[in-house]
């Protein structure tokens, strides 16, 4: 035996440890999976061995392993040999492996509970500590079942190391196995009152968890924490107080006026800011409660404000970032106490952190009116032009959007200007997501306000002028989708509709969804000329214009895309049928004029020929409205419809193996059916190509030649080279115009004056009055705000949230006021517990309920009864008083504790005795109307049924 310890002992020696683990890794860079894959054979080794020191070596070396990434779940059983371990050294690396290591699921955690509840019971409070923080890595639901019972004993502990740590894993017991909160509850909160600082904090830190899902189960609580928070100087603990009462408030209004002044204290004493962070959102949220009731907290708003001003003021940025959040939580409920530091909020928008600028952004977004929307927008935009990164210029925008746009529109007095902006915000470069969001509001705005349809076309009409005859793409192609529909499904507001379709034609190379809607809205724009060249006979225009549209489908035709396939070739029949009507016309309109000029004008128009523009608005006739964003969620599915059905069989692969490549080439191009060959240019190739491109410029009046001299003199010696210079004439389609200020400017400017001349007019008159009503609201613009939804269906945000469906507080919502129930307990004890209370009421019954005799034994028993009635009647008044006191005492002690007004209670009392009173006369009426109904021999009892005729 000695050999073998001596042998085991030098054997330990040349064992590598840790360090030589960590060295080797770094070492061995370039193998490093190599070497780690070494290291694992050599620790498989040392596992194999009976000393359990070697074991612990090798489990610390997999514990870091682990660290790296590596798996090490098949070393569970020799961590569950090291933590069963004499020593406390050796048992340490057990524990720390497998609270890296195992998890709620695993398998071997029931080997477990045995070894645990004897570390727990143990006299070493520092294996108890060890046992408690490891469990809470992986604590599965049996685990909690079995070890709840052992975990509550602890927190009668008289060592404040191990009731520190019980408490704190008292949560994650109740959070497996929510049955052992109510029995825990009356323990836990005696530990709000430990005088031992640590264990104190520690419960608190629990109550606020359990309290921040379901905060009702601890109003109860609120004389304590009150105390705590009046009394304690530990700031992290007093943030975990404050948090929870501004959980509390909403339910109950009362406890908010006595938090506001003990919170205005803490705002003006303390110097800690994450403190004073949670002072102001929680005086925020008692404000909230109490508006109604507390209308003089303007010094309160005024002091947070002022105070979020120097957070947003400081250097650091987290300090900043706060601010700003709480900040935009008191422009909810106070907003003109914010819009005075808006040029504060506008400086943060030139910050470096981004996530600063988009709080501010978040801000203004709640700081717009009608007075300072048009101001607001503009620095925006130029804050814009200035802005880099694409991620931050396109949440600028959809800002921008969301501002203006918010409540239906309800700040925008002018939607002309909101339009120009809309364009100018098309017309910048962005990235292509923020697109299809300017051509979605250019679209509702079109369609909801019927005012600004003239003006919305001719801005779509002159973009679309712009795309066709400009080379770069200076317009997202996504408002383009906006800029054809508008124009086709509003034809009848454009100006020069020829011009318009015109430039629809000559569209470039567009997505699928975009070309469709060009070519569907093209025919829109067709019918509408088509009439018009119809009412005033013009049928070569008519004939000439079907020309020009059959030769752009004609190549729409030739498109890969199915869509545009489609929407191309039924657009194309419909036209060559309107160009066969229009040349029949023609002829039979040439004949007639030849036979008889006069007769034939009067019988025209005598005949009621139907136009064929008339049959063509029939394919788009209709208004469409705004949908609501739900209501293809609230289609009722048909009766007999299944969604989740297949609608044809699936068809399973019985054939070869090439059928599949085959059926994959079909609508795709493959890469090895076509090959491309490209010939390569030989020297003669190429001086022909350079001879032609020279005689091409020099043959060209609009390119400057190189050789010629740019002084040549005149007889007279003077140089009249600028003269020679040949001068081309531009064609451009679309004004060439050089603006110093953007084109949305000038509204701003107009609203500018406007204010100036009611400012004039009030120094006349002095008025008061400082609402956003004070703006001159121009005509009144009818906004349509009702949204389409199926029939029967109504708008509802009552749409459960997946995401809440794993919650685990779910569990813990007990009503804790209830007494403790033992779930564990056998049900044979159950029913004996409520036996006696049984018996109780069934000899109450049985006195009530004796049948009823004949003759002098009914005369005495009914004596017998009456007697026993008064006497239970005093015993019931008795009790009833006494009750009563008990309550009222209850009452004034819970009011007394909470700092309530002793007024306040007196009326709640008050109202409690006239509900009792109505109480009492309600049950006299009925019991004299039963009375009155039973008969005179006899006194019906409660509970049996009336008596046969041969009582009577």
């Amino acid at each position: 035996m000695a050999l073998k310890k001596v042998k085991g002992n030098i054997e330990r020696m040349f064992d590598k440890n840790l360090t030589d683990l960590v060295r080797g890794i770094r070492n061995n860079k370039e193998n490093e999976a190599k070497y780690i894959s070494e290291r694992m054979e050599d620790i498989k080794q040392e596992l194999r061995q009976d000393n359990l020191s070697v074991k612990s070596n090798a489990i610390a070396k997999l514990t870091y392993l682990q660290m790296l990434g590596y798996d090490i779940s098949w070393a569970g059983f020799n961590i569950i040999e090291v933590m069963s371990s004499s020593k406390f050294t050796l048992k340490r690396i057990g524990y720390l492996s497998a609270s890296q290591s195992f998890h709620c699921d695993s398998e071997l955690l029931m080997l477990t509970t045995n070894m645990i509840r004897k570390e727990l019971n143990s006299q070493n409070q520092y294996e108890a500590g060890l046992a408690l923080t490891s469990l809470s890595c992986y604590i599965s639901t049996d685990l909690a079942r079995d070890l709840s019972n052992d975990i509550l004993t602890l927190l009668s502990s008289t060592k404040p190391y191990i009731r520190k740590k019980a408490v704190l894993m008292m949560y994650k017991v109740f959070l497996k196995y929510p049955d052992a909160l109510r029995p825990a509850f009356p323990r836990l909160k005696e530990k709000l009152e430990d005088p031992d600082p640590g264990v104190q904090s520690a419960a608190v830190n629990v109550v606020c968890e359990l309290a921040r899902k379901n905060p009702k189960n601890y109003l109860s609580l609120a004389p304590v924490f009150f105390k705590l928070m009046t009394t304690s100087t530990n700031n992290w603990m007093l943030i975990k107080i404050i948090k929870l009462f501004g959980a509390l408030t909403p339910l109950e209004p009362r406890l908010g006026k006595k938090l506001i002044e003990p919170l205005t204290n803490l705002i003006h004493s303390t110097s800690a800011m994450s403190l004073l962070y949670e002072c102001i959102n929680t005086v925020i949220a008692v404000l909230i409660s109490i508006s109604s009731g507390m209308p003089n907290h303007a010094a309160s708003i005024q002091l947070c404000v002022q105070k979020l001003r120097i957070l947003i003021e400081d250097s650091d940025q987290n300090l900043k970032y706060l601010g700003l959040l709480a900040m935009s939580k008191i422009l909810k409920t106070h907003p003109k106490s914010v819009q005075a530091h808006k040029d504060l909020i506008l400086q943060c928008l030139e910050d470096k952190d981004e996530s600063i600028r988009l709080r501010a952004l978040d801000l203004l977004y709640g700081m717009v009116s009608k007075k300072n929307l048009m101001e607001i927008v503009k620095k925006l935009m130029v804050h814009m032009d200035k802005a880099e990164g694409t991620v931050y210029r396109d949440e600028l925008l959809s800002k921008i959007i969301l501002i203006c746009s918010q409540n239906n529109y309800q700040f925008i007095t002018n939607f002309e200007w909101y339009i120009t902006v809309l364009v100018e915000l098309a017309q910048m470069e962005f990235g292509s997501k923020q697109g299809h969001i300017i051509g979605a509001q250019l679209m509702d705005v079109c369609i909801r306000v019927q005012a600004i349809r003239c003006f919305t076309v001719a801005e779509m009409a002159q973009i679309l002028d712009i795309y066709t005859s400009t080379s770069q793409f200076t317009i997202m192609q996504e408002v383009l989708y906006a800029a054809a529909w508008l124009c086709g499904e509003f034809v009848g507001e454009l100006k020069y509709p020829e011009q318009t379709i015109k430039a629809m034609i000559k569209y470039k190379m567009l997505p699928q969804h975009i070309e469709s809607v060009f070519i569907q809205n093209i025919l829109k724009i067709f019918t509408f000329i088509i009439r018009k060249y119809e009412m005033n006979d013009q049928n070569d225009d008519a004939l000439r214009i079907c020309d020009l549209v059959c030769d752009k489908l004609n190549e729409s035709i030739k498109s890969g895309e199915l869509e545009v396939q489609e929407r191309a070739s039924t657009s194309l029949m419909i036209i060559k049928i309107v160009k066969e009507e229009f040349a029949a016309k023609n002829s039979t309109d040439n004949n007639k004029i030849l036979e008889d000029d006069s007769n034939n004008e009067m019988n025209l128009k005598s005949e009621n020929i139907p136009l064929i523009a008339d049959e063509l608005e029939s394919l788009f006739n209709g208004e469409l409205n705004p949908v609501a964003p739900k209501a293809q969620r609230k289609v009722p599915v048909p009766d007999g419809l299944d969604l989740d059905a297949w609608i044809n069989e699936p068809i399973y692969d019985t054939d070869s193996d090439s059928e599949p490549e085959m059926m994959e080439n079909l609508f795709v191009k493959s890469e090895k059916t076509k090959t491309i060959y490209y010939h390569e240019p030989t020297e003669e190739d190429i001086k022909k190509s350079r001879e032609a491109r020279k005689c091409e410029q020099q043959n060209n009046p609009h390119y400057l030649k190189s050789n010629i001299s740019f002084e040549q003199p005149n007889g007279n010696g003077a140089s009249d080279t600028y003269e020679n210079i040949p001068v081309a004439e531009l064609n451009l389609n679309v004004p060439l115009k050089v603006l110093s200020q953007k084109r949305s400017d000038k509204y701003l400017n107009l609203n500018a004056k406007s204010s100036k001349k009611k400012r004039s007019k009030k120094k006349k008159y002095k008025s008061d009055s400082s609402s956003d009503e004070e703006l001159h609201p121009g005509p009144v613009i009818e906004i349509k705000r009702d949204m389409e939804l199926p029939e029967g269906a109504t708008l509802s945000d009552g749409d459960s949230d997946p995401s809440q469906k794993d919650d685990p507080h779910k569990a813990l919502d007990i009503d804790l006021n209830l007494p403790a129930y033992d779930y564990s307990a056998k049900p044979e004890t159950i029913e004996n517990a409520l036996r006696p209370k049984r018996d109780k009421k069934h000899k109450k019954k049985s006195s009530e309920k004796e049948k009823p005799y004949k003759g002098s034994k009914l005369k005495h028993l009914n004596e017998n009864t009456t007697s026993n009635k008064i006497v239970k009647e005093k015993s019931s008044k008795k009790k009833s008083d006494r009750h009563k006191e008990n309550k009222v005492i209850k009452e004034t002690k819970e009011g007394n504790l909470l700092g309530f007004d002793d007024e306040h209670v007196e009326k709640v009392k008050e109202v409690k005795k006239e509900k009792k009173e109505k109480k009492t006369k309600d049950i006299k009426e009925k019991g004299e109307k039963k009375k009155k109904k039973s008969s005179s021999g006899y006194e019906e009892a409660i509970g049996i049924s009336t008596p046969s005729k041969e009582f009577q």
